[in-house]
Protein backbone atom coordinates (compact mmCIF):
# COMPACT_ATOMS: atom_id res chain seq x y z
CA UNK A 1 0.00 0.00 0.00
CA UNK A 2 2.74 2.75 0.76
CA UNK A 3 4.82 2.04 -2.34
CA UNK A 4 3.93 5.03 -4.62
CA UNK A 5 5.33 7.40 -6.32
CA UNK A 6 5.21 11.13 -5.66
CA UNK A 7 5.10 14.07 -8.42
CA UNK A 8 6.22 17.94 -7.03
CA UNK A 9 3.35 20.17 -9.13
CA UNK A 10 5.00 23.18 -7.27
CA UNK A 11 2.63 25.86 -7.48
CA UNK A 12 -0.87 24.81 -8.38
CA UNK A 13 -3.23 26.96 -9.54
CA UNK A 14 -6.71 25.71 -9.32
CA UNK A 15 -9.60 26.97 -11.47
CA UNK A 16 -11.20 28.91 -8.72
CA UNK A 17 -8.24 30.95 -8.34
CA UNK A 18 -6.51 29.83 -5.58
CA UNK A 19 -2.98 28.78 -5.39
CA UNK A 20 -1.34 25.69 -3.74
CA UNK A 21 2.15 25.82 -2.88
CA UNK A 22 4.07 23.00 -3.03
CA UNK A 23 1.26 20.90 -4.54
CA UNK A 24 2.08 17.38 -5.16
CA UNK A 25 0.24 14.13 -6.99
CA UNK A 26 1.01 10.68 -5.59
CA UNK A 27 -0.02 8.01 -8.14
CA UNK A 28 1.29 3.76 -8.89
CA UNK A 29 2.18 2.66 -12.12
CA UNK A 30 1.84 -1.46 -12.96
CA UNK A 31 3.57 -3.00 -15.99
CA UNK A 32 6.10 -1.43 -17.96
CA UNK A 33 5.74 1.52 -20.74
CA UNK A 34 6.56 0.67 -23.97
CA UNK A 35 8.93 1.70 -26.62
CA UNK A 36 6.40 4.25 -28.62
CA UNK A 37 4.46 4.21 -25.46
CA UNK A 38 0.75 3.24 -27.07
CA UNK A 39 0.13 0.84 -24.06
CA UNK A 40 -0.86 3.90 -21.44
CA UNK A 41 -3.91 3.49 -19.71
CA UNK A 42 -5.04 6.02 -16.47
CA UNK A 43 -7.41 4.98 -14.20
CA UNK A 44 -8.38 7.61 -11.80
CA UNK A 45 -9.36 6.45 -8.28
CA UNK A 46 -13.11 7.14 -6.35
CA UNK A 47 -14.51 9.20 -3.79
CA UNK A 48 -12.43 8.28 -0.74
CA UNK A 49 -10.58 5.62 -2.68
CA UNK A 50 -6.93 5.22 -3.04
CA UNK A 51 -4.88 3.91 -5.48
CA UNK A 52 -4.74 -0.06 -3.93
CA UNK A 53 -7.97 -0.10 -4.07
CA UNK A 54 -8.45 -0.06 -7.94
CA UNK A 55 -6.48 -3.31 -7.96
CA UNK A 56 -9.40 -5.57 -7.97
CA UNK A 57 -9.63 -4.72 -12.01
CA UNK A 58 -5.95 -5.45 -12.63
CA UNK A 59 -3.90 -8.53 -12.94
CA UNK A 60 -2.65 -11.09 -15.30
CA UNK A 61 -4.84 -12.65 -18.20
CA UNK A 62 -7.34 -9.23 -17.45
CA UNK A 63 -7.96 -6.54 -19.89
CA UNK A 64 -6.07 -4.29 -17.40
CA UNK A 65 -3.25 -6.49 -17.72
CA UNK A 66 0.18 -5.27 -16.61
CA UNK A 67 2.20 -7.56 -18.67
CA UNK A 68 0.45 -5.61 -21.39
CA UNK A 69 0.13 -2.58 -20.14
CA UNK A 70 1.41 0.52 -18.56
CA UNK A 71 -1.11 1.70 -16.04
CA UNK A 72 -0.91 5.09 -14.15
CA UNK A 73 -3.52 5.47 -10.81
CA UNK A 74 -3.74 8.90 -9.94
CA UNK A 75 -4.31 9.08 -6.29
CA UNK A 76 -7.34 12.40 -6.46
CA UNK A 77 -6.30 15.62 -4.77
CA UNK A 78 -8.13 15.66 -1.60
CA UNK A 79 -7.99 11.71 -1.26
CA UNK A 80 -5.47 11.86 1.71
CA UNK A 81 -2.39 10.61 -0.11
CA UNK A 82 -1.96 13.90 -3.22
CA UNK A 83 -2.07 17.18 -1.58
CA UNK A 84 -5.32 17.33 0.83
CA UNK A 85 -6.64 19.08 4.01
CA UNK A 86 -4.96 16.51 6.07
CA UNK A 87 -1.60 16.76 4.35
CA UNK A 88 -1.59 20.46 3.16
CA UNK A 89 0.47 23.15 6.01
CA UNK A 90 -1.42 26.25 6.73
CA UNK A 91 -2.78 28.27 5.44
CA UNK A 92 -4.40 26.15 2.76
CA UNK A 93 -5.06 23.25 5.68
CA UNK A 94 -7.80 21.51 7.12
CA UNK A 95 -11.22 23.76 6.63
CA UNK A 96 -9.11 25.86 4.48
CA UNK A 97 -8.66 23.68 2.18
CA UNK A 98 -9.48 25.17 -1.51
CA UNK A 99 -11.96 23.95 -4.23
CA UNK A 100 -10.83 21.24 -6.11
CA UNK A 101 -12.74 20.72 -9.50
CA UNK A 102 -12.92 17.56 -11.43
CA UNK A 103 -10.94 19.71 -13.96
CA UNK A 104 -8.08 20.57 -11.73
CA UNK A 105 -7.93 16.84 -10.96
CA UNK A 106 -7.18 16.18 -14.82
CA UNK A 107 -5.28 19.29 -15.21
CA UNK A 108 -2.50 17.64 -12.50
CA UNK A 109 -2.87 14.09 -13.82
CA UNK A 110 -1.95 15.89 -17.39
CA UNK A 111 1.09 16.86 -16.23
CA UNK A 112 2.14 13.92 -14.73
CA UNK A 113 0.80 11.87 -17.84
CA UNK A 114 3.33 14.39 -19.82
CA UNK A 115 5.92 15.43 -17.82
CA UNK A 116 7.14 12.51 -15.71
CA UNK A 117 6.65 9.93 -18.77
CA UNK A 118 6.37 12.21 -22.14
CA UNK A 119 3.37 10.25 -23.25
CA UNK A 120 1.47 12.14 -25.85
CA UNK A 121 -1.45 8.99 -26.50
CA UNK A 122 -3.46 7.58 -23.85
CA UNK A 123 -4.89 4.28 -25.19
CA UNK A 124 -7.90 4.32 -22.64
CA UNK A 125 -9.31 6.14 -19.29
CA UNK A 126 -11.49 4.13 -17.05
CA UNK A 127 -12.84 4.24 -13.52
CA UNK A 128 -15.39 3.89 -11.06
CA UNK A 129 -18.08 6.39 -9.96
CA UNK A 130 -15.96 9.80 -9.57
CA UNK A 131 -13.22 8.12 -11.46
CA UNK A 132 -15.62 7.50 -14.26
CA UNK A 133 -15.97 11.23 -13.62
CA UNK A 134 -12.68 12.22 -14.32
CA UNK A 135 -12.52 9.61 -17.34
CA UNK A 136 -14.91 12.28 -19.01
CA UNK A 137 -13.15 14.85 -18.14
CA UNK A 138 -10.01 13.37 -19.60
CA UNK A 139 -11.23 13.00 -22.92
CA UNK A 140 -13.04 16.71 -22.90
CA UNK A 141 -10.33 18.14 -21.93
CA UNK A 142 -7.38 16.47 -24.17
CA UNK A 143 -9.83 15.16 -27.30
CA UNK A 144 -6.25 14.53 -28.99
CA UNK A 145 -4.66 12.37 -26.60
CA UNK A 146 -7.36 9.82 -25.09
CA UNK A 147 -8.18 7.09 -27.81
CA UNK A 148 -10.70 5.28 -25.69
CA UNK A 149 -13.00 5.56 -22.76
CA UNK A 150 -14.98 3.21 -20.17
CA UNK A 151 -16.71 5.44 -17.31
CA UNK A 152 -18.51 2.69 -15.47
CA UNK A 153 -21.57 3.73 -12.57
CA UNK A 154 -20.28 7.48 -13.01
CA UNK A 155 -21.03 10.61 -14.84
CA UNK A 156 -20.26 13.58 -17.11
CA UNK A 157 -22.48 16.07 -14.72
CA UNK A 158 -23.87 15.52 -11.62
CA UNK A 159 -27.55 15.70 -11.37
CA UNK A 160 -29.58 17.42 -8.67
CA UNK A 161 -30.73 14.06 -7.07
CA UNK A 162 -27.09 13.20 -6.52
CA UNK A 163 -26.36 16.76 -5.21
CA UNK A 164 -28.98 16.01 -2.55
CA UNK A 165 -27.46 12.55 -1.66
CA UNK A 166 -24.00 14.17 -1.09
CA UNK A 167 -26.37 16.92 0.92
CA UNK A 168 -27.20 14.30 3.33
CA UNK A 169 -23.65 12.60 3.80
CA UNK A 170 -22.24 16.12 4.39
CA UNK A 171 -25.10 16.87 6.92
CA UNK A 172 -24.53 14.15 8.69
CA UNK A 173 -20.94 14.71 9.33
CA UNK A 174 -21.08 17.96 9.77
CA UNK A 175 -23.70 17.89 12.44
CA UNK A 176 -21.27 16.33 15.15
CA UNK A 177 -20.36 19.06 17.77
CA UNK A 178 -17.01 18.08 17.44
CA UNK A 179 -16.09 18.62 13.73
CA UNK A 180 -16.05 22.27 14.77
CA UNK A 181 -16.53 23.63 11.35
CA UNK A 182 -13.60 21.62 10.10
CA UNK A 183 -10.94 22.48 12.88
CA UNK A 184 -11.52 19.15 15.12
CA UNK A 185 -8.45 18.05 16.49
CA UNK A 186 -6.83 14.49 17.59
CA UNK A 187 -10.28 13.48 18.49
CA UNK A 188 -12.03 12.97 15.12
CA UNK A 189 -16.12 13.42 14.84
CA UNK A 190 -16.41 9.92 14.29
CA UNK A 191 -20.09 9.78 15.47
CA UNK A 192 -20.66 12.49 12.35
CA UNK A 193 -18.71 9.60 10.48
CA UNK A 194 -20.93 6.63 11.70
CA UNK A 195 -23.94 8.76 10.62
CA UNK A 196 -22.29 9.61 7.34
CA UNK A 197 -22.05 5.63 6.84
CA UNK A 198 -25.67 4.90 7.97
CA UNK A 199 -27.20 7.58 5.20
CA UNK A 200 -24.30 6.06 2.62
CA UNK A 201 -25.72 2.91 3.24
CA UNK A 202 -29.69 3.51 1.49
CA UNK A 203 -27.67 4.09 -1.53
CA UNK A 204 -24.70 2.29 -1.92
CA UNK A 205 -26.73 -0.97 -3.16
CA UNK A 206 -30.07 -1.41 -4.29
CA UNK A 207 -33.93 -2.13 -2.62
CA UNK A 208 -33.43 -5.70 -4.38
CA UNK A 209 -30.01 -5.92 -2.40
CA UNK A 210 -31.50 -5.49 0.70
CA UNK A 211 -34.32 -7.31 -0.27
CA UNK A 212 -32.48 -10.44 -1.34
CA UNK A 213 -30.04 -10.08 1.16
CA UNK A 214 -26.49 -10.31 -0.59
CA UNK A 215 -24.65 -8.72 2.26
CA UNK A 216 -24.74 -12.21 3.06
CA UNK A 217 -22.71 -13.14 -0.12
CA UNK A 218 -20.47 -10.50 1.60
CA UNK A 219 -19.53 -12.48 4.49
CA UNK A 220 -22.11 -10.65 7.18
CA UNK A 221 -24.40 -12.42 9.17
CA UNK A 222 -27.61 -9.72 9.58
CA UNK A 223 -28.38 -6.21 8.48
CA UNK A 224 -26.92 -4.25 11.21
CA UNK A 225 -23.86 -6.55 10.97
CA UNK A 226 -23.28 -5.30 7.38
CA UNK A 227 -24.23 -1.62 8.35
CA UNK A 228 -21.52 -1.49 11.24
CA UNK A 229 -18.88 -3.88 10.04
CA UNK A 230 -19.23 -2.77 6.21
CA UNK A 231 -20.25 0.57 5.91
CA UNK A 232 -19.18 2.68 9.28
CA UNK A 233 -15.93 0.15 8.93
CA UNK A 234 -15.39 1.63 5.65
CA UNK A 235 -15.64 5.39 6.85
CA UNK A 236 -13.89 4.63 10.67
CA UNK A 237 -10.70 3.41 8.55
CA UNK A 238 -8.57 6.67 8.41
CA UNK A 239 -10.56 8.53 5.78
CA UNK A 240 -10.03 12.09 7.32
CA UNK A 241 -13.41 13.93 7.64
CA UNK A 242 -12.14 17.18 5.78
CA UNK A 243 -10.84 15.12 2.88
CA UNK A 244 -13.81 13.47 2.26
CA UNK A 245 -15.73 16.60 2.52
CA UNK A 246 -12.88 18.25 -0.49
CA UNK A 247 -13.60 15.15 -2.18
CA UNK A 248 -17.66 15.89 -2.02
CA UNK A 249 -17.28 19.36 -2.99
CA UNK A 250 -15.73 18.12 -6.47
CA UNK A 251 -18.16 15.74 -7.10
CA UNK A 252 -21.27 17.46 -5.90
CA UNK A 253 -19.98 20.17 -8.55
CA UNK A 254 -18.52 17.26 -11.65
CA UNK A 255 -19.70 18.72 -14.93
CA UNK A 256 -17.39 18.60 -17.98
CA UNK A 257 -19.30 21.57 -19.18
CA UNK A 258 -17.70 23.48 -16.88
CA UNK A 259 -14.45 23.22 -18.97
CA UNK A 260 -13.14 26.56 -20.42
CA UNK A 261 -14.31 27.03 -23.51
CA UNK A 262 -17.41 25.57 -23.24
CA UNK A 263 -19.31 28.23 -21.20
CA UNK A 264 -21.50 25.76 -19.26
CA UNK A 265 -22.80 23.88 -21.95
CA UNK A 266 -22.23 20.08 -21.14
CA UNK A 267 -24.06 18.60 -24.14
CA UNK A 268 -21.62 20.45 -26.58
CA UNK A 269 -18.61 19.57 -24.35
CA UNK A 270 -19.81 15.94 -24.72
CA UNK A 271 -19.91 16.35 -28.11
CA UNK A 272 -16.51 17.09 -28.59
CA UNK A 273 -15.22 13.70 -27.14
CA UNK A 274 -13.25 11.81 -30.06
CA UNK A 275 -12.59 8.54 -28.07
CA UNK A 276 -14.46 5.27 -29.01
CA UNK A 277 -16.25 4.71 -25.85
CA UNK A 278 -18.37 2.09 -24.03
CA UNK A 279 -20.37 3.68 -21.07
CA UNK A 280 -21.30 1.28 -18.08
CA UNK A 281 -24.21 2.48 -15.53
CA UNK A 282 -25.44 -0.46 -13.41
CA UNK A 283 -28.69 -1.35 -13.59
CA UNK A 284 -30.32 -0.46 -10.26
CA UNK A 285 -27.44 2.36 -9.13
CA UNK A 286 -29.69 5.10 -7.31
CA UNK A 287 -27.32 7.99 -8.04
CA UNK A 288 -25.71 7.38 -11.44
CA UNK A 289 -29.05 5.39 -13.15
CA UNK A 290 -28.70 4.28 -16.78
CA UNK A 291 -31.09 6.98 -18.00
CA UNK A 292 -28.82 9.66 -17.26
CA UNK A 293 -26.19 8.05 -18.90
CA UNK A 294 -27.95 7.22 -21.73
CA UNK A 295 -28.93 11.27 -22.21
CA UNK A 296 -24.52 11.39 -21.84
CA UNK A 297 -24.41 9.15 -25.05
CA UNK A 298 -27.12 10.51 -26.81
CA UNK A 299 -24.27 13.58 -27.01
CA UNK A 300 -21.49 11.32 -27.84
CA UNK A 301 -20.07 9.97 -31.07
CA UNK A 302 -18.68 6.61 -31.40
CA UNK A 303 -20.50 5.60 -27.83
CA UNK A 304 -22.21 2.18 -26.75
CA UNK A 305 -23.76 2.46 -23.38
CA UNK A 306 -23.70 -0.77 -21.97
CA UNK A 307 -25.28 -1.69 -18.70
CA UNK A 308 -24.36 -3.69 -15.93
CA UNK A 309 -26.81 -5.76 -15.20
CA UNK A 310 -28.19 -6.80 -11.31
CA UNK A 311 -28.48 -5.95 -7.92
CA UNK A 312 -25.44 -4.37 -6.33
CA UNK A 313 -26.32 -0.66 -7.59
CA UNK A 314 -23.41 1.39 -7.51
CA UNK A 315 -20.99 -0.83 -6.01
CA UNK A 316 -21.54 -2.95 -9.01
CA UNK A 317 -18.46 -0.92 -9.81
CA UNK A 318 -16.54 -1.93 -6.85
CA UNK A 319 -15.18 -5.24 -7.61
CA UNK A 320 -17.62 -6.90 -4.53
CA UNK A 321 -19.37 -8.95 -7.12
CA UNK A 322 -17.44 -11.39 -8.86
CA UNK A 323 -19.92 -11.15 -12.09
CA UNK A 324 -20.41 -7.54 -12.35
CA UNK A 325 -16.15 -7.70 -12.32
CA UNK A 326 -16.36 -9.82 -15.43
CA UNK A 327 -18.37 -7.64 -17.05
CA UNK A 328 -16.60 -4.75 -16.73
CA UNK A 329 -13.40 -6.42 -17.37
CA UNK A 330 -15.03 -8.07 -20.59
CA UNK A 331 -16.24 -4.99 -21.88
CA UNK A 332 -12.89 -3.63 -21.19
CA UNK A 333 -11.23 -6.15 -23.55
CA UNK A 334 -13.86 -5.73 -26.24
CA UNK A 335 -13.24 -1.94 -26.23
CA UNK A 336 -9.47 -2.29 -25.90
CA UNK A 337 -9.69 -4.46 -29.09
CA UNK A 338 -11.38 -1.63 -30.85
CA UNK A 339 -9.64 1.40 -33.13
CA UNK A 340 -9.22 4.37 -31.00
CA UNK A 341 -11.18 7.34 -31.98
CA UNK A 342 -8.39 8.94 -32.95
CA UNK A 343 -7.05 6.38 -35.73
Amino acid sequence: MSEYQTFDLGDFTTQHGATLRGAFLTYKTYGELNEDKSNVIVYPTWYSGRHWDNEWLIGQGMALDPDQYFIIVPNMLGNGLSSSPSNTPAPYDRARFPDITVYDQIVAQHRLVTEVFGIERVALVTGWSMGAGQTYQWAVSHPEMVERIAPFCGSPRTSIHNFVFLEGVKSALMADSVFAGGWYGEQWPTTGLRALARVYAGWGFSQAFYWEKAYEQLGYTSLEDFLVGFWEGFFLDGRDPNNLLTMLWTWQNGDVGRTPGFDGDTEAALASIKATSIVMPAEKDLYFPPEDEAWAVGHMTNAELRVIPGIWGHFAGHGSNPKDTAFIDEALRELLAKPGGLD
